[in-house]
């Protein structure tokens, strides 16, 4: 993927977005070009929300993930692993529910993983040198269950760049033979602590890790999830992680989809309402239009509203305005899609009004920046400045389009902790 330098500004979007309908000659002259150009700055003045600069939730993911890197590089294992275990006990998590401990053990294995991957995307074949330094830590901590959480989710993150994201008849027979190799060692790992699974969220979710390896993970898969999501269902990584397993190009179909949604919804009702029947359903339908199919689309939207309500935090607004604004906009529905999908994608579009007059009020730009990127980005995402820069003039020339006629008009968009006001200009 080409790294997403020399980006639009918002001026040169706002020409493209707002003026196409209205130049009628291939070549606009002078007057014209020049009423693009005072559109462009009016606009700048005319739209205002306030982009964080560090997000509590961003802050707080990569502040905790950086410490685990930081330890495992410093070898500090027993810190860590004390850091880990303390977390997981206490189901210590962000505001939005990604657990620490979860956090901790992502930095841990990051050096080891991302190495890996890059020399797998490269087309080399990746030294393992990193995977046996771990593999001799976890025989100095042979009974610490962080530890072997660790080696064995690293593991399992290497089989998965061997395997990739393909239908399994796209895959080699050598990938496919190294993603199992990795998958049954790490199986093998997490064998001697499957009675501490039971009361640890992070076992628990190594466990429903594994799922995807066995025999016949379909017979597996909901059973294994739904005691992670019992053990935690205010980490909504788990439900989104059910749904696309259960789509057909997985484990699953529409139907067991459909159902298991239904199912997470009424267990986790206390905490998200109707909301874990959405999260359910977030990822699978970003991926595959076939699970529209099946949606209750107005199960679905009460369950957006639920979620804002049940959690009026800024990271969870931005990411559901990015969701319903980018990834469910008509602009981007595939024409050759069936009207269902169409339908369905813009009903779920038309909670981007919703979001953006009743729960946005600042910008959290990576959270755009992922929406825009798709849910395939590539192993080489582009720098930490670039995304920013893309989240932000996505998020804004997203909000512009849609409240066209009010910036043409003269209106000043003000998104404050108060909410949206519009008003004429003064």
């Amino acid at each position: 993927m080409a790294l997403l330098s020399n980006l639009p500004d918002l001026a040169a979007q706002a020409r493209e977005s707002l003026l196409r309908r209205t130049v009628s000659k291939p070549a606009p002259s002078a007057e014209a070009d020049n009423a693009s150009r005072q559109l462009a700055s009016r606009l700048q003045d005319q739209l205002r929300i306030p982009t964080a600069s560090e997000p509590p939730e961003e802050s707080t993911r990569v502040r905790i993930q950086d410490r685990g890197q930081f330890l495992a590089r410093q070898e500090r294992w027993e810190e860590l692993s004390r850091l880990i275990r303390g977390a997981d006990n206490r189901k210590v998590a962000t505001h939005c529910g990604m657990p620490h401990a979860d956090l901790l053990s992502l930095g841990a294995r990051t050096d080891v993983v991302l190495a890996t991957e890059h020399a797998i995307a490269d087309g080399f074949t990746p030294s393992l040198q990193g995977i046996e330094e771990l593999e001799d830590v976890l025989a100095e901590f042979p009974d610490d269950y962080a530890i072997a959480e660790i080696v064995a989710q690293t593991h399992m993150d290497i089989g998965w760049a061997w395997r990739g994201s393909n239908w399994s008849h796209e895959i080699s027979d050598r990938n496919m033979a190294l993603f199992h190799v990795h998958f049954d060692r790490a199986s093998d790992i997490l064998g001697s602590f499957s009675r501490t699974a039971l009361a640890s969220p992070l076992l628990a979710a190594a466990q429903c890790a594994l799922v995807v390896a066995k025999p016949q993970p379909a017979m597996h898969i909901a059973d294994a999830y739904e005691r992670l999501i019992d053990l935690n269902p205010a980490n909504t990584a788990p439900m989104r992680g059910l749904g696309n397993f259960l789509l057909p190009r997985w484990f699953g179909t529409y139907d067991a989809l459909e159902l298991e949604a239904r199912r997470t919804a009424a267990r986790s009702n206390p905490v998200w309402g109707n909301g874990g029947y959405t999260w359910v359903f977030l990822d699978a339908l970003r991926v595959d239009q076939g699970a529209a199919r099946t949606l209750d689309v107005d199960f679905f939207i009460d369950g957006l509203r639920d979620i804002l309500y049940l959690q009026p935090d800024q990271h969870i607004a931005n990411l559901l305005a990015a969701y319903t604004g980018i990834t469910m906009s008509p602009a981007r529905t595939p024409v050759e899609a069936p009207d269902v999908v169409r339908e369905v994608r813009h009903a779920i579009h038309s909670m981007f009004d919703h979001i953006l007059r009743e729960n946005l009020r600042e910008l959290h730009p990576l959270l755009w920046a992922e929406a825009d990127l798709g849910p395939n980005p590539g192993t080489f995402l582009p720098p930490r400045g670039a995304l920013l820069r893309k989240g932000r003039d996505t998020a804004l020339n997203a909000i512009a389009t849609h409240f066209k006629n009010d910036i043409v008009s003269g209106k000043t968009l003000d998104f404050s902790q108060g909410g949206l006001t519009l008003s004429a200009q003064g």
